[in-house]
Protein backbone atom coordinates (compact mmCIF):
# COMPACT_ATOMS: atom_id res chain seq x y z
CA UNK A 1 0.00 0.00 0.00
CA UNK A 2 2.92 2.61 0.52
CA UNK A 3 4.50 1.94 -2.60
CA UNK A 4 0.85 2.42 -4.73
CA UNK A 5 0.44 5.80 -2.47
CA UNK A 6 4.35 6.75 -3.26
CA UNK A 7 3.50 6.24 -6.93
CA UNK A 8 0.42 8.40 -6.60
CA UNK A 9 1.88 11.14 -4.57
CA UNK A 10 4.81 11.31 -7.21
CA UNK A 11 2.36 11.09 -10.26
CA UNK A 12 0.15 13.95 -9.25
CA UNK A 13 3.09 15.68 -6.86
CA UNK A 14 1.43 19.01 -4.85
CA UNK A 15 -1.90 17.67 -4.39
CA UNK A 16 -2.43 16.86 -1.21
CA UNK A 17 -5.63 17.20 -0.05
CA UNK A 18 -6.22 14.82 -3.15
CA UNK A 19 -3.33 12.67 -1.51
CA UNK A 20 -4.76 12.29 2.42
CA UNK A 21 -8.75 11.57 1.02
CA UNK A 22 -7.00 8.92 -1.11
CA UNK A 23 -4.71 7.38 2.15
CA UNK A 24 -7.52 7.51 4.35
CA UNK A 25 -10.08 5.00 2.32
CA UNK A 26 -6.79 2.81 1.20
CA UNK A 27 -5.40 2.11 5.00
CA UNK A 28 -8.76 1.36 5.79
CA UNK A 29 -9.86 -0.93 2.65
CA UNK A 30 -6.26 -2.98 3.37
CA UNK A 31 -8.45 -6.19 4.61
CA UNK A 32 -10.81 -5.78 2.20
CA UNK A 33 -7.55 -6.48 -0.37
CA UNK A 34 -6.09 -9.11 1.41
CA UNK A 35 -9.15 -10.77 1.79
CA UNK A 36 -9.76 -10.73 -2.41
CA UNK A 37 -6.69 -11.00 -4.51
CA UNK A 38 -8.95 -10.36 -7.60
CA UNK A 39 -8.79 -6.89 -6.94
CA UNK A 40 -5.54 -6.13 -7.01
CA UNK A 41 -4.69 -8.78 -10.00
CA UNK A 42 -7.37 -6.15 -11.86
CA UNK A 43 -5.47 -3.07 -10.64
CA UNK A 44 -8.11 -1.80 -8.95
CA UNK A 45 -6.42 1.05 -6.77
CA UNK A 46 -5.33 2.31 -10.00
CA UNK A 47 -8.37 2.52 -11.90
CA UNK A 48 -10.05 4.43 -8.83
CA UNK A 49 -7.90 6.99 -8.30
CA UNK A 50 -7.55 8.37 -11.54
CA UNK A 51 -10.33 9.98 -13.15
CA UNK A 52 -12.46 8.61 -15.73
CA UNK A 53 -12.17 12.73 -17.30
CA UNK A 54 -10.69 15.72 -16.23
CA UNK A 55 -12.05 18.62 -18.07
CA UNK A 56 -10.76 22.10 -17.95
CA UNK A 57 -10.97 25.66 -19.37
CA UNK A 58 -11.13 28.88 -18.94
CA UNK A 59 -14.14 31.14 -18.24
CA UNK A 60 -14.23 34.54 -19.60
CA UNK A 61 -16.45 37.33 -17.92
CA UNK A 62 -16.88 40.90 -18.18
CA UNK A 63 -17.52 42.87 -14.85
CA UNK A 64 -19.87 45.91 -13.91
CA UNK A 65 -16.90 48.19 -15.04
CA UNK A 66 -16.39 46.72 -18.27
CA UNK A 67 -13.44 45.43 -17.77
CA UNK A 68 -12.91 41.31 -18.83
CA UNK A 69 -12.34 38.96 -16.23
CA UNK A 70 -10.77 35.36 -16.54
CA UNK A 71 -11.39 32.64 -14.16
CA UNK A 72 -10.98 28.99 -14.21
CA UNK A 73 -13.32 26.55 -14.72
CA UNK A 74 -13.09 22.47 -13.80
CA UNK A 75 -15.26 19.14 -14.17
CA UNK A 76 -13.94 16.24 -12.81
CA UNK A 77 -15.72 12.75 -13.79
CA UNK A 78 -14.08 10.32 -11.06
CA UNK A 79 -16.41 7.17 -11.66
CA UNK A 80 -19.42 6.35 -13.34
CA UNK A 81 -19.51 2.46 -12.58
CA UNK A 82 -22.99 2.93 -10.57
CA UNK A 83 -24.54 5.48 -12.67
CA UNK A 84 -24.08 9.09 -14.20
CA UNK A 85 -21.65 11.45 -12.47
CA UNK A 86 -23.03 13.34 -9.38
CA UNK A 87 -21.72 16.15 -7.48
CA UNK A 88 -21.72 19.74 -6.78
CA UNK A 89 -20.11 23.21 -8.33
CA UNK A 90 -17.67 24.84 -5.99
CA UNK A 91 -16.95 28.57 -6.81
CA UNK A 92 -14.22 29.60 -4.35
CA UNK A 93 -10.79 31.52 -4.91
CA UNK A 94 -9.67 28.22 -3.08
CA UNK A 95 -10.79 25.97 -5.94
CA UNK A 96 -8.23 24.18 -7.95
CA UNK A 97 -7.39 20.68 -9.41
CA UNK A 98 -6.53 18.69 -6.17
CA UNK A 99 -9.54 20.28 -4.00
CA UNK A 100 -11.88 18.70 -6.53
CA UNK A 101 -10.29 15.56 -7.20
CA UNK A 102 -10.39 14.83 -3.36
CA UNK A 103 -13.88 15.89 -2.99
CA UNK A 104 -14.51 13.76 -6.48
CA UNK A 105 -13.12 10.93 -5.21
CA UNK A 106 -14.72 10.77 -1.97
CA UNK A 107 -18.16 12.05 -4.06
CA UNK A 108 -17.67 8.56 -5.71
CA UNK A 109 -17.89 6.44 -1.90
CA UNK A 110 -20.72 8.76 -0.24
CA UNK A 111 -22.96 8.52 -3.57
CA UNK A 112 -22.41 4.39 -3.60
CA UNK A 113 -23.96 4.54 0.28
CA UNK A 114 -26.99 6.40 -0.67
CA UNK A 115 -28.08 2.84 -2.25
CA UNK A 116 -29.06 5.53 -5.26
CA UNK A 117 -27.61 5.18 -8.88
CA UNK A 118 -24.93 8.03 -8.85
CA UNK A 119 -21.60 7.76 -9.74
CA UNK A 120 -19.28 10.42 -8.37
CA UNK A 121 -17.83 13.84 -9.76
CA UNK A 122 -17.02 17.22 -8.92
CA UNK A 123 -16.45 20.37 -10.63
CA UNK A 124 -16.45 24.28 -9.85
CA UNK A 125 -14.20 27.76 -10.45
CA UNK A 126 -12.02 29.69 -8.69
CA UNK A 127 -14.29 32.75 -9.56
CA UNK A 128 -15.67 34.21 -6.06
CA UNK A 129 -19.66 35.37 -6.21
CA UNK A 130 -18.94 36.73 -2.78
CA UNK A 131 -19.45 40.91 -3.39
CA UNK A 132 -20.40 40.21 -6.37
CA UNK A 133 -23.55 42.12 -8.42
CA UNK A 134 -26.09 39.67 -9.70
CA UNK A 135 -25.18 40.60 -13.10
CA UNK A 136 -21.86 39.70 -12.62
CA UNK A 137 -22.27 36.64 -11.18
CA UNK A 138 -25.07 35.63 -14.13
CA UNK A 139 -22.51 36.77 -17.07
CA UNK A 140 -19.60 34.50 -15.03
CA UNK A 141 -22.42 31.51 -14.73
CA UNK A 142 -23.25 32.27 -18.80
CA UNK A 143 -19.36 31.67 -19.10
CA UNK A 144 -18.95 29.01 -17.55
CA UNK A 145 -22.05 26.93 -18.58
CA UNK A 146 -20.88 27.96 -22.20
CA UNK A 147 -18.21 25.52 -22.10
CA UNK A 148 -19.71 22.97 -19.28
CA UNK A 149 -22.75 22.64 -21.42
CA UNK A 150 -20.77 19.93 -23.96
CA UNK A 151 -19.99 17.31 -21.01
CA UNK A 152 -23.28 17.42 -18.86
CA UNK A 153 -27.01 15.75 -19.37
CA UNK A 154 -29.26 13.67 -17.49
CA UNK A 155 -28.36 10.72 -18.06
CA UNK A 156 -24.25 11.47 -18.05
CA UNK A 157 -23.57 13.91 -15.26
CA UNK A 158 -25.52 16.20 -12.91
CA UNK A 159 -23.84 19.09 -11.39
CA UNK A 160 -25.23 20.27 -8.24
CA UNK A 161 -24.43 22.96 -5.50
CA UNK A 162 -21.90 23.67 -3.01
CA UNK A 163 -19.86 26.14 -1.71
CA UNK A 164 -20.63 29.79 -3.16
CA UNK A 165 -22.66 27.95 -5.98
CA UNK A 166 -26.93 28.18 -4.77
CA UNK A 167 -30.06 28.90 -5.84
CA UNK A 168 -28.96 31.84 -7.36
CA UNK A 169 -26.15 30.51 -9.07
CA UNK A 170 -28.15 27.31 -10.20
CA UNK A 171 -30.91 29.46 -11.70
CA UNK A 172 -28.67 31.05 -14.15
CA UNK A 173 -26.19 28.23 -14.42
CA UNK A 174 -30.03 26.62 -15.69
CA UNK A 175 -31.52 28.65 -17.64
CA UNK A 176 -28.14 29.21 -20.24
CA UNK A 177 -27.88 25.39 -20.06
CA UNK A 178 -31.74 25.01 -21.41
CA UNK A 179 -31.04 28.09 -24.06
CA UNK A 180 -27.71 26.37 -25.03
CA UNK A 181 -28.96 22.93 -25.29
CA UNK A 182 -32.84 23.68 -26.32
CA UNK A 183 -34.44 21.62 -23.38
CA UNK A 184 -36.03 21.36 -20.53
CA UNK A 185 -34.17 18.60 -18.58
CA UNK A 186 -32.97 17.85 -14.84
CA UNK A 187 -29.42 18.41 -15.55
CA UNK A 188 -28.86 20.14 -12.61
CA UNK A 189 -29.79 19.57 -9.30
CA UNK A 190 -30.94 22.59 -6.36
CA UNK A 191 -33.21 24.15 -8.58
CA UNK A 192 -36.34 26.53 -7.21
CA UNK A 193 -39.14 24.42 -6.37
CA UNK A 194 -41.12 26.33 -9.27
CA UNK A 195 -39.00 24.60 -11.97
CA UNK A 196 -38.43 21.48 -10.83
CA UNK A 197 -36.74 21.47 -7.27
CA UNK A 198 -37.52 18.97 -4.82
CA UNK A 199 -39.10 19.89 -1.19
CA UNK A 200 -35.94 19.11 1.58
CA UNK A 201 -33.49 19.63 -0.81
CA UNK A 202 -31.99 22.67 1.05
CA UNK A 203 -32.12 20.93 3.98
CA UNK A 204 -31.39 17.53 3.34
CA UNK A 205 -27.19 17.91 3.84
CA UNK A 206 -27.97 19.83 7.37
CA UNK A 207 -30.79 17.28 8.70
CA UNK A 208 -29.33 14.14 7.10
CA UNK A 209 -26.24 14.82 9.38
CA UNK A 210 -28.34 14.83 12.42
CA UNK A 211 -30.29 12.04 11.56
CA UNK A 212 -26.95 10.05 11.30
CA UNK A 213 -26.30 11.41 14.69
CA UNK A 214 -28.85 10.85 16.44
CA UNK A 215 -28.81 6.95 14.83
CA UNK A 216 -25.02 6.64 16.47
CA UNK A 217 -26.39 7.87 19.75
CA UNK A 218 -29.11 5.64 19.55
CA UNK A 219 -26.81 2.86 19.59
CA UNK A 220 -25.51 4.14 23.04
CA UNK A 221 -29.23 4.11 24.42
CA UNK A 222 -29.20 8.19 23.85
CA UNK A 223 -30.46 10.84 21.91
CA UNK A 224 -29.92 14.62 21.15
CA UNK A 225 -32.26 15.68 23.63
CA UNK A 226 -30.48 18.25 26.05
CA UNK A 227 -27.11 18.12 24.39
CA UNK A 228 -25.02 21.37 23.69
CA UNK A 229 -23.28 20.93 20.44
CA UNK A 230 -20.63 23.11 18.60
CA UNK A 231 -21.49 23.54 14.65
CA UNK A 232 -19.20 25.64 12.37
CA UNK A 233 -19.97 27.52 9.37
CA UNK A 234 -23.21 29.84 8.79
CA UNK A 235 -24.15 28.54 5.14
CA UNK A 236 -26.56 26.14 4.07
CA UNK A 237 -25.24 22.98 5.89
CA UNK A 238 -24.43 24.70 9.09
CA UNK A 239 -27.98 26.42 9.33
CA UNK A 240 -30.13 23.13 8.82
CA UNK A 241 -28.13 21.25 11.17
CA UNK A 242 -28.63 23.62 13.54
CA UNK A 243 -32.66 23.83 13.01
CA UNK A 244 -32.77 19.92 13.12
CA UNK A 245 -30.76 19.65 16.30
CA UNK A 246 -33.16 22.52 18.08
CA UNK A 247 -35.98 20.70 17.11
CA UNK A 248 -34.64 17.12 18.38
CA UNK A 249 -34.16 19.41 21.33
CA UNK A 250 -30.53 19.93 21.63
CA UNK A 251 -28.68 22.90 22.20
CA UNK A 252 -26.06 25.13 19.53
CA UNK A 253 -24.03 27.99 21.07
CA UNK A 254 -21.56 28.28 18.27
CA UNK A 255 -21.39 29.25 14.54
CA UNK A 256 -18.45 30.61 12.75
CA UNK A 257 -17.40 31.89 8.98
CA UNK A 258 -14.24 33.15 7.22
CA UNK A 259 -14.47 36.50 9.82
CA UNK A 260 -14.15 34.13 13.19
CA UNK A 261 -17.13 32.61 15.40
CA UNK A 262 -20.09 33.35 17.61
CA UNK A 263 -20.32 31.84 21.15
CA UNK A 264 -24.38 32.02 22.51
CA UNK A 265 -24.15 30.26 25.99
CA UNK A 266 -27.79 30.82 26.25
CA UNK A 267 -28.20 28.67 22.98
CA UNK A 268 -29.33 29.41 19.44
CA UNK A 269 -33.40 29.25 19.49
CA UNK A 270 -35.58 29.18 16.41
CA UNK A 271 -35.61 33.36 16.45
CA UNK A 272 -32.02 33.47 16.34
CA UNK A 273 -31.55 31.15 13.50
CA UNK A 274 -34.39 32.98 11.41
CA UNK A 275 -32.05 35.88 11.91
CA UNK A 276 -28.67 33.78 10.96
CA UNK A 277 -30.35 32.68 7.76
CA UNK A 278 -31.71 36.10 6.47
CA UNK A 279 -27.99 37.79 7.34
CA UNK A 280 -26.34 35.05 5.53
CA UNK A 281 -28.90 34.24 2.79
CA UNK A 282 -30.51 37.19 1.86
CA UNK A 283 -27.92 40.38 3.25
CA UNK A 284 -24.87 38.28 2.31
CA UNK A 285 -23.53 39.62 5.99
CA UNK A 286 -20.92 38.81 8.14
CA UNK A 287 -21.28 36.40 11.25
CA UNK A 288 -19.97 39.17 13.35
CA UNK A 289 -23.35 41.21 13.27
CA UNK A 290 -25.23 38.45 15.40
CA UNK A 291 -23.72 40.19 18.71
CA UNK A 292 -24.83 43.28 17.01
CA UNK A 293 -28.60 41.67 17.80
CA UNK A 294 -27.85 38.99 20.59
CA UNK A 295 -25.37 41.18 22.90
CA UNK A 296 -25.25 38.76 25.17
CA UNK A 297 -23.04 36.36 22.37
CA UNK A 298 -19.72 36.72 22.00
CA UNK A 299 -17.56 36.97 18.82
CA UNK A 300 -13.93 35.74 18.33
CA UNK A 301 -12.40 37.24 15.23
CA UNK A 302 -10.00 35.15 13.19
CA UNK A 303 -6.56 34.49 14.89
CA UNK A 304 -3.99 32.99 12.08
CA UNK A 305 -1.10 33.27 14.60
CA UNK A 306 -2.64 30.45 16.76
CA UNK A 307 -2.42 26.44 15.81
CA UNK A 308 -6.00 25.83 17.22
CA UNK A 309 -9.60 26.82 16.49
CA UNK A 310 -11.08 28.11 19.85
CA UNK A 311 -14.92 27.04 18.52
CA UNK A 312 -13.65 23.94 19.39
CA UNK A 313 -12.35 24.56 22.58
CA UNK A 314 -15.70 25.21 24.55
CA UNK A 315 -17.51 22.41 26.43
CA UNK A 316 -20.11 20.48 24.80
CA UNK A 317 -21.58 16.92 24.34
CA UNK A 318 -21.46 16.85 20.27
CA UNK A 319 -19.52 18.35 17.37
CA UNK A 320 -20.91 19.12 13.82
CA UNK A 321 -18.02 20.43 11.92
CA UNK A 322 -20.16 21.83 8.64
CA UNK A 323 -17.70 24.62 7.31
CA UNK A 324 -14.53 23.19 5.02
CA UNK A 325 -11.69 20.98 5.22
CA UNK A 326 -9.36 20.11 7.53
CA UNK A 327 -10.81 23.16 9.63
CA UNK A 328 -10.44 20.37 13.01
CA UNK A 329 -6.65 19.30 13.89
CA UNK A 330 -4.89 17.17 16.18
CA UNK A 331 -4.63 20.28 18.54
CA UNK A 332 -8.53 20.96 18.32
CA UNK A 333 -9.71 17.41 18.32
CA UNK A 334 -7.37 17.02 22.09
CA UNK A 335 -9.69 20.05 22.72
CA UNK A 336 -12.95 18.58 21.98
CA UNK A 337 -12.10 15.56 23.85
CA UNK A 338 -10.65 17.56 26.93
CA UNK A 339 -13.80 19.58 26.87
CA UNK A 340 -16.22 16.28 27.16
CA UNK A 341 -16.95 15.86 23.32
CA UNK A 342 -18.55 12.35 22.81
CA UNK A 343 -19.80 12.32 18.93
CA UNK A 344 -18.34 14.26 15.78
CA UNK A 345 -21.03 13.95 12.83
CA UNK A 346 -19.25 15.46 9.82
CA UNK A 347 -21.38 17.71 7.80
CA UNK A 348 -18.53 19.44 5.58
CA UNK A 349 -16.05 17.20 3.33
CA UNK A 350 -13.22 16.11 4.75
CA UNK A 351 -13.29 18.50 7.88
CA UNK A 352 -10.76 16.34 10.29
CA UNK A 353 -7.31 16.10 9.26
CA UNK A 354 -5.86 12.40 9.66
CA UNK A 355 -4.35 13.37 13.20
CA UNK A 356 -7.91 14.69 14.83
CA UNK A 357 -9.26 11.29 13.23
CA UNK A 358 -6.44 9.34 14.69
CA UNK A 359 -7.63 10.75 18.32
CA UNK A 360 -11.45 10.44 17.77
CA UNK A 361 -10.92 6.64 17.12
CA UNK A 362 -8.10 6.28 19.64
CA UNK A 363 -10.74 7.78 22.53
CA UNK A 364 -13.44 5.81 20.50
CA UNK A 365 -15.45 8.64 20.25
CA UNK A 366 -18.85 8.22 17.80
CA UNK A 367 -17.06 9.60 15.01
CA UNK A 368 -19.34 9.60 11.24
CA UNK A 369 -17.14 10.82 8.47
CA UNK A 370 -18.53 13.02 5.95
CA UNK A 371 -18.87 10.56 3.20
CA UNK A 372 -21.90 8.94 5.74
CA UNK A 373 -23.01 11.63 7.79
CA UNK A 374 -23.19 14.12 4.99
CA UNK A 375 -24.36 12.39 2.05
CA UNK A 376 -28.33 13.23 2.93
CA UNK A 377 -27.49 16.13 0.29
CA UNK A 378 -26.83 14.05 -2.63
CA UNK A 379 -29.22 11.62 -1.94
CA UNK A 380 -32.04 14.06 -2.01
CA UNK A 381 -30.51 15.29 -5.40
CA UNK A 382 -31.11 11.51 -6.33
CA UNK A 383 -34.75 11.82 -5.35
CA UNK A 384 -34.80 15.26 -7.29
CA UNK A 385 -33.52 13.31 -10.55
CA UNK A 386 -35.98 10.89 -10.50
CA UNK A 387 -38.78 13.08 -9.53
CA UNK A 388 -37.49 15.21 -12.84
CA UNK A 389 -37.90 11.99 -14.43
CA UNK A 390 -41.31 11.04 -13.93
CA UNK A 391 -42.35 14.91 -14.34
CA UNK A 392 -43.88 15.35 -10.34
CA UNK A 393 -43.08 16.30 -7.03
CA UNK A 394 -43.07 14.42 -3.82
CA UNK A 395 -44.72 16.31 -1.05
CA UNK A 396 -42.56 17.38 1.93
CA UNK A 397 -43.14 14.74 4.34
CA UNK A 398 -42.07 11.95 1.51
CA UNK A 399 -39.00 13.56 0.39
CA UNK A 400 -37.95 13.97 4.69
CA UNK A 401 -39.05 10.10 5.34
CA UNK A 402 -37.05 9.09 2.14
CA UNK A 403 -34.00 11.30 3.28
CA UNK A 404 -34.62 9.72 7.06
CA UNK A 405 -34.94 6.24 5.47
CA UNK A 406 -31.73 6.31 3.67
CA UNK A 407 -29.81 7.89 6.70
CA UNK A 408 -30.66 5.36 8.77
CA UNK A 409 -29.75 2.33 5.79
CA UNK A 410 -26.38 3.98 5.50
CA UNK A 411 -25.80 4.06 9.12
CA UNK A 412 -26.53 0.11 9.43
CA UNK A 413 -24.64 -0.33 6.11
CA UNK A 414 -21.48 1.43 8.06
CA UNK A 415 -22.09 -0.58 11.38
CA UNK A 416 -22.27 -4.16 8.90
CA UNK A 417 -19.33 -3.41 7.07
CA UNK A 418 -16.77 -2.46 10.05
CA UNK A 419 -18.07 -5.60 11.98
CA UNK A 420 -17.81 -7.84 9.23
CA UNK A 421 -13.99 -7.02 8.48
CA UNK A 422 -13.07 -7.03 12.31
CA UNK A 423 -13.52 -3.00 13.36
CA UNK A 424 -16.94 -3.11 15.01
CA UNK A 425 -18.21 0.53 15.47
CA UNK A 426 -15.44 2.23 13.51
CA UNK A 427 -17.64 4.41 11.05
CA UNK A 428 -15.01 5.45 8.95
CA UNK A 429 -13.23 1.92 8.01
CA UNK A 430 -17.16 0.63 7.52
CA UNK A 431 -18.22 3.77 5.46
CA UNK A 432 -15.20 3.20 3.05
CA UNK A 433 -14.95 -0.22 3.17
CA UNK A 434 -18.88 -0.61 1.88
CA UNK A 435 -18.26 1.91 -0.84
CA UNK A 436 -15.33 0.59 -2.24
CA UNK A 437 -16.84 -2.92 -1.92
CA UNK A 438 -19.59 -2.01 -4.16
CA UNK A 439 -17.66 0.22 -6.83
CA UNK A 440 -15.42 -1.86 -7.50
CA UNK A 441 -17.40 -5.06 -8.16
CA UNK A 442 -19.35 -2.35 -10.13
CA UNK A 443 -16.24 -1.71 -12.07
CA UNK A 444 -15.26 -5.45 -12.30
CA UNK A 445 -18.77 -6.21 -13.98
CA UNK A 446 -18.66 -3.55 -16.56
CA UNK A 447 -14.87 -4.95 -17.78
CA UNK A 448 -11.73 -2.75 -18.61
CA UNK A 449 -12.99 0.21 -19.26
Amino acid sequence: MSDFLKSLTARDPGEKEFHQAVKEVLETVQPVLDRNPEYRQAAVLERITEPERVIMFRVPWMDDQGQVQVNRGFRIQMNSSIGPYKGGLRFHPSVNLSILKFLAFEQVFKNALTTLAMGGGKGGSDFDPKGKSDNEVMRFCQGFMSELFRHIGPDTDVPAGDIGVGAREIGYLFGIYKKLRYEFTGVLTGKSLGWGGSLIRPEATGYGNVYFASEMLATKNDRLEDKTCLVSGSGNVAQFTVEKIIELGGKVVTLSDSSGYIFDEAGIDREKLAFVKRLKNIRRGRISEYIDKYSEAVFTEVDTTLDFNPLWNHKAHCAFPSATQNEINGKDAQNLVNNGIKLISEGANMPSTPEAINIFLDKKLLYAPGKAANAGGVAVSGLEMAQNSMRLNWPREEVDARLKMIMRSIHQTCLDAAAEYGMPGNYMAGANIAGFVKVVNAMLDQGLV
